[in-house]
């Protein structure tokens, strides 16, 4: 079964939010309107609702020496996607975490960078050596 991931967040601006995942990461927009928008994030939903200030207590965890935040969310491209994003978004001049790569030489190897997005929340972008190797422990 293929099935979509749908997930809520507050932000800041609507507009700012929009032009961010529409200019620099490339998604489309679904349903918007003066208090909330739907980002189509390759093929996911991310619903963003205007609620003012918040704050999201963010601690940070260690993997494989380096630190990452606790908080984040992303997507797992093809290399060929996840090459043609990375090159776009370090043209930007938007801070983007540089590429990593985790469990090399190990089952779930993949490399992964993160960049922030207009309300604070990480973005990790993901590609696996094998696909297969996913949800493999």
């Amino acid at each position: 079964m293929e099935a979509s991931f749908h997930i809520s967040l507050p932000c800041l601006s609507v507009k700012e939010t929009k032009n961010f995942y529409t200019t620099h990461i490339g998604a489309s927009i679904g349903r918007i309107s003066q208090s909330w928008v739907d980002i189509n994030l390759y093929g996911h939903q991310l619903t963003f609702i205007k609620v003012g200030k918040f704050n999201f207590n963010t601690p940070n965890y260690v993997f494989e020496g380096s630190i990452l935040p606790s908080f984040h969310f992303g997507v797992i491209l093809d290399q060929k996607t996840w090459n043609t994003v990375y090159d776009k978004l370090k043209t930007t001049g938007l801070e983007v975490v540089n590429k990593t790569t985790f469990l090399q030489d190990k089952v779930g190897e993949h490399t992964s960078f993160f960049i922030k997005d207009p309300n604070d929340y990480m973005l990790e972008f993901k590609n696996f050596k094998n696909t297969k190797d996913t949800f493999t422990a």
